[in-house]
Parts: C-alpha cells; sequence; structure tokens
C-alpha cells in the first residue's frame, strides 16, 4: 500500500479489536507470524514491514523514529483504523513509544516488549553510527553472525534450529541501506520516560528472562513508569520471546488484551 510516497507491504487479518505489530531491527513482518496465527481468531492483526526493511520501500540516509510512527499512522489512515493495540518488540518498541509520545488518541493499548525507553549515550550513538557504516561495507552478513546468540539465547541457538534459521534469515536479507538508516534514525531518539508516565492506556511490558539487550531490570523500570501496567517476564527466552517461546509470549498478550 502508498504511504508517504513508500510502499509498506503487511499482513491483514482476522476480524475484531485491532492489534498493530511493530518489529525489531533488523527484521520484518515474519517475526510476528507465531502472533498473526493466534490472535487472529479474535483480533484483526496488521503487521508491516518498516520502511527500508522486508518488502517495503527502501529509504537510504536516516528514518528518524518518528518517520517510522508516521508511516503506521498513515497506514492506519488507508486502513480506516481509528484507535488500536500498538505492540512493538525492541526498535518497534521505541517506535510504538513515538507513536504514543506523538499520537495517544491513536493507541487504545500499548504493549512494550523486549525494548528500551531512554535516549542513547554518546558511546551509545556512535556504536549505532559505526553499525550502520559497517554494514554498508560489509552487507548484513558478519554482523548477523555475530550477534545470532544475543538476539536468542544461546541456549535456544542450539535447542531450536528453525528459529535460528529464521532469525538469521530475516537479518542477513534485511537491506544495509535499510539498516543502516534505522541504526542512525535510533541514535537520535528522545528518551520517553516522560511520555511513558502520562500512559493513560493499559500497558503491557514484556521482556524474556535471558534477554542481553534489554534485561530484565530495564524492563521493571518501565514497568514502574508506566501507571497500571503489567509486566511479564518469559522464561528460557533472550531478545525475541515471541519466537523463542511463541505460546508463553502470546499467552501473556491474549491474557492482556482479554482486560480491555
Amino acid at each position: 500500500m502508498r504511504v508517504n510516497d513508500i510502499d509498506i507491504a503487511y499482513d491483514d487479518e482476522g476480524d475484531g479489536v485491532p492489534v498493530l505489530l511493530v518489529h525489531g531491527h533488523p527484521f520484518n513482518r515474519s517475526m510476528w507470524r507465531p502472533q498473526v496465527e493466534r490472535l487472529r481468531d479474535r483480533h484483526r492483526v496488521v503487521a508491516p514491514d518498516l520502511r527500508g526493511y522486508g518488502e517495503s520501500t527502501v529509504v537510504p540516509g536516516k528514518t528518524p523514529l518518528g518517520v517510522f510512527a508516521d508511516d503506521l499512522i498513515g497506514l492506519l489512515d488507508r486502513l480506516g483504523l481509528d484507535r488500536v493495540v500498538l505492540c512493538g518488540l525492541s526498535m518497534g518498541g521505541q517506535i510504538a513509544m513515538e507513536l504514543h509520545r506523538s499520537h495517544p488518541a491513536r493507541v487504545r493499548a500499548l504493549v512494550l516488549a523486549d525494548t528500551f525507553p531512554e535516549a542513547d549515550t554518546a558511546a551509545g550513538r556512535d556504536l549505532r553510527n559505526d553499525l550502520a557504516a559497517r554494514v554498508l561495507r560489509e552487507g548484513m552478513g558478519p554482523y548477523a553472525d555475530e550477534v545470532l546468540d544475543k538476539m536468542i539465547s544461546p541456549a535456544n541457538v542450539v535447542a531450536l534450529p528453525a528459529v535460528a534459521e529464521h532469525v538469521l534469515g530475516m537479518m542477513r536479507g534485511t537491506s544495509p541501506e535499510g539498516a543502516a538508516a534505522g541504526w542512525r534514525g535510533r541514535a537520535e531518539r528522545p528518551d520517553y520516560l516522560d511520555s511513558l508516565s502520562r500512559v493513560a492506556v493499559p500497558a503491557l511490558v514484556v521482556v524474556g528472562e535471558e534477554d542481553e539487550y534489554t534485561p530484565v531490570a530495564v524492563a521493571e523500570r518501565m514497568h514502574a513508569a508506566i501507571p497500571g501496567s503489567t509486566l511479564a517476564v518469559i522464561p528460557g527466552a533472550g531478545h525475541l520471546p515471541n519466537l523463542e517461546r511463541p505460546a508463553e509470549f502470546t499467552d501473556a498478550v491474549e491474557r492482556f488484551l482479554a482486560t480491555l
């Protein structure tokens, strides 16, 4: 679908309360397949590829989180969806926080999974910009191989070979230009703790118990910041609990949706 002068690929399945699933970096909408297949029985589930990722248009340069959020608002407008349950993981969670900050009236409820609410440090900004330059030089393969056992737990790389292959395939298949633009934009993100303290809709914070990138302590900090929020820690999972422990992750989301 044409939105903001780019083409956005997306899945739109089921009927009922709409749920918008926002993928992480450097992935695509296929990371949500286990959730789409379960939630679509009771909900309308929309899972897009963000600009620069999957089958959506690649725009080189820098993509701030606000641009991703505006793309999602444009997609919701085209689909005739006013308010949605907004669910984002990792970078997708930061995009969800940005969308909530800039368009709070469009969010019926919020699910933030394995994500980080603060702005980058100077060292963090340098790292993201260095990674952007690196994948433009080398392609995505070396980076993907290097971080696989941080994206999912080392134990799950061994125990869940099909999941490991899927995660590796998404990373290797991402456009280096799209990934670099995403990294550069994230490096400049604001701190979201203040806007999270003003969340006035139901909210669920989810985290994999073994997540190295956004540990349980980070999720607890977000949970404490968001009034009335719920926290779910998924055992036996790293940074991608929706793929490593899909039943447990989706159970937590379904229990939350049942309270709306």
